[in-house]
Order: C-alpha cells, then structure tokens, then sequence
C-alpha cells in the first residue's frame, strides 16, 4: 500500500507517493503561482485542485494508495462555506500572505494582537501573521466574512475538500499565526477578538485518520472511496517529524526551500527575539519549538538571478580570496535583518559559479548566525529540503560549526516524507540522512569572522 502526500509549497507544488517505510515511488510537481486579483493576491486554488486530482489519478494508476496527507506552507488560512465544491468551497479566495494589502489594517490590528510573551509569534508584514489576514478581512470584506461557515488552516482545508471533513490542527495555528499561545495549549485572546471561536472546528492532531475519500473524486481519481484522509500539517513541522520520532533531543532541523527555518528541538524558549523573526513553532506532538528564519530560497535566488549554475570549491575560494561579501538582507519579507536593503562588498571574481558562491556562503552563514543566536549548540544538525541538492551549502555549515555533526537528508522530500509518516505514527522511520564531512575551505574562519563583524554593526 502507498501514501500519497500533497505538498504545497510557496514555490511548487507536489504530489508524491511513498510506501510504508518512507521510500519515494513517484512524484508530479508544477509550479505554484497566485493570482494577481480581484479581490487581492490570491491562492490559485482551482489550478492547484485540478492538478491535485490529475496526479492522484497518474499515481493511483501504477500505485495501491489506500492513505492521503496534505502538508503545506504556513501563514495561509481559508474562509469556507457548506460545500466543498461550490467556488472551491470558499467564501473569499484565499489571500496571499505576500499581499501588502493587509497592511491597511494597522493600527487596528496592533490594539488587539496578543503580546509576544503569550504567543510566541513576532510581528510580521504583509500576512505573515494569518490573525492579521483575518483581521483585514473581517474589516475590509466583513459581507464575505460573515458567510463562513469555518475558518481553516490551509492543510486542513485540502483535506476538508478530499474528505468533507473539517478539523483545527495545531502545527499550522502554532506558525507565527498570533492566534495560538504554544506553552499553555491553546487559542489565544485573538480568537475571541476576532470572534473567531463559532468558526474554528475541534482540534485533532495531525496523523488522525478524519474521513475517508469523497465518493465522487474516488470515481474521478479512480482511487478506492476506503482511502484514508489525515488532516495534515505544516511543511516544516513535516521536515521535522521523521527526528522527532527517531532522535533524541537537543537536535537541530534546517528546513531550506523559500524559507531557512532553523528548529532546535529541546532547547528553551528564553533566546528567542521577536524583532529578529525568531518565533516557536508547534510540533505534531503539540509542544513548541524554538525557531529563526530567513528566506534562503528567495534571497539566493535574487543572488544568482535565477542561474542555476552551482559553486564549486575553487569557486568558494575565489570569492573569499578577494574578500567578497554578501550582506544581508536580499528580501524584506522575513529574517531579523528584513528591513535593510542587502549589499555586495568587494569586487565580484570573473567566474562562471562566482555569484553562486556568494549565494552559498551568504545561506550558509545566514543559517550559522541564526543558529548561534537560537542556542542551538548542542546535538545534531540536519540538512532538509532543497538546498540538500547543493554540493557545498551542508559542507559548509559542517566547517563553521565543527563542534557538532552536521548531516544531510538523503533527499530532498524531505517535507514529503515527513508527512508520508503521519500515515504510521508513531511508528520510527528508517535513518533518512546522511553525516557530512567539513568542506576544506582554508581561510574560512577569518572570511566568516568577516562577515560577522559586518553584520554586527547592520
């Protein structure tokens, strides 16, 4: 029997099939692009279903699916009415998290936004917070906010639309939301501010099996209407939970794709800066984790505009040979330098992987700095997600941080993966990464120290 995962990233999105043990058998992806408007930016939730649907039924083909899991991006949230499939089931399309519309709805917002100390959630532009979308659309779209019936965290409403079923769960309430206070366990003051407590179904945890497959997509897909739904959960809380169940803690989980999420399990909470991105996300198994971000993906990719060309170790050498810095930031939508424009010092070396190796020592110093201000010290860190395709990022990281084991996912699904387990909790998985080895980078130390020094004065 196989699990097929649905993976919505801010970038792609995937459909995977995994057997029982966690090992990949096949996967579709495409990429995930918004809409532009009206109303606002937009989740372009009719293309992501119809490829949903198409890969469920490629996949349903050639594999026994008898399980399926949705597992996507955070800071997203869906307003819904009675029937799954009436305009998507949606009473207003689903905002876009980087629309700076929501904005607009300061200082309203900030009179009723639970204090730090409650939620563990700093506050963040656009609609990183999802309490914050909510709130503008309560003020700006009040008429299409008072026909929800729910509100839904977004892996919750793909599995509301397979199953008909509709479930809280806590990883994504747990996301930098506003609305979820991680050490006491339960919904913040917001919810009552926003009179939100009539909209939100009963919590389940993520692997609960809710319903099983909608008749009529079993007879579109092909697949057995016995198939088994799970309410899902957030992608970096699925990177995550292959560690939980199979380490012991302190442990530090890298989650790389759009964002750099550094997740340092079993460490205390008392490090963490509101003003630096640093937050707590919740687990599967309910409990907070301490948390610092950036957005790697994006910043790398405005690096190397888009070349996929990749930095050698002789490319790396170049670069701190002439003293080339990257200094943060290169996006302004997350990370504790978020509102400083990014800068190149130093002459760029004239070769062909040379702004990749910028790219790769500024993500890897990036995520040590982070790392080093968490106090995430001790225990192992792993390697997940997309940047495990890079040949140098992991050994990088390994040399800046020689007092602890560096290791690298032996895929990049990891997000997939993770939430291809929930199908068997909490049965352990099977060893999933893979120790790496210092890269030999002589002069790294004095280049990084460099860095450092730079950004200490930002």
């Amino acid at each position: 029997m196989a699990v097929a995962v649905i993976d919505i990233g801010k970038t792609n999105v995937k459909v995977a099939a995994f057997d029982e043990g966690g090992r990949l058998l096949a996967d579709m992806s495409q990429p995930n692009e918004s809409c532009g408007g009206p109303p606002f930016r937009h989740v372009a939730t009719m293309a992501i279903w119809r490829f949903v649907l198409e890969s469920l039924t490629s996949l349903g083909r050639a594999h026994a699916i008898d399980c399926i899991v949705p597992t996507t991006h955070g800071a997203t949230v869906a307003l819904v009415g009675d029937d799954p499939d009436r305009d998507d089931g949606l009473v207003l399309p689903i905002l876009d998290y980087e629309d700076a519309i929501v904005d607009t709805i300061e200082p309203t917002y900030a009179a009723i936004r639970p204090p730090f100390a409650d939620t563990l959630s700093p506050p963040l532009g656009a609609g990183l917070n999802f309490g914050r979308q909510l709130a503008y659309l309560r003020h700006a779209h009040a008429n299409g906010f008072a026909q929800a019936r729910a509100v839904l965290a977004y892996p919750q409403y793909w599995s509301w639309r397979l199953s008909g079923v509709m479930t809280s769960e806590v990883t994504s309430y747990g996301c930098h939301s506003d609305l979820w206070e991680p050490v006491n366990h339960r919904f913040s003051r917001l919810a009552d501010a926003l009179d939100l407590r009539p909209l939100l179904p009963a919590l389940v945890p993520a692997y609960q099996e809710i319903g099983t497959l909608r008749p009529e997509l079993a007879g579109r897909t092909g697949l057995s209407p016995a198939t088994r739904i799970l309410s899902g959960i957030h992608d970096s809380n699925a990177s995550l939970l292959p560690h939980l169940l199979g380490r012991d803690k302190p442990f530090t989980i890298i989650s790389t794709g759009t964002w750099v999420i550094v997740m340092a399990a079993g460490i205390a909470l008392d490090r963490l800066e509101p003003q630096a991105d640093m937050l707590a996300n919740v687990a599967a198994d309910g409990l907070p984790v301490a948390c610092a971000r950036f957005m790697g993906g994006r910043e790398f990719a405005v690096l190397t505009e888009g070349v996929s060309q990749s930095a050698n170790v002789d490319d790396l050498a170049a670069v701190m040979h002439a003293g080339t810095l990257a200094l943060p930031a290169f996006s302004d939508e997350g990370g504790p330098f978020r509102h400083i424009p990014g800068k190149i010092v130093g002459s760029v070396p004239d070769r062909r992987g040379a702004w990749s190796a910028i790219a790769t020592l500024y993500t890897a110093l990036m995520t040590d700095h982070l790392a080093t201000r968490l106090g995430a010290d001790k225990g192992p860190i792993i390697v997940e997600g997309g940047f495990v395709k890079s040949p140098t990022y992991a050994g990088i990281l390994a040399a800046l941080r020689p007092d602890q084991t560096v290791e690298a996912a032996e895929t990049t699904t990891g997000t997939a993966q993770g939430a291809a387990l929930l199908a068997t909790w909490p049965r352990p998985p099977a060893a999933l990464s893979r120790a790496v080895a210092p890269l030999p980078l002589p002069g790294l130390d004095r280049y990084a120290e460099r860095w450092r020094t730079a950004v200490g004065r930002l």
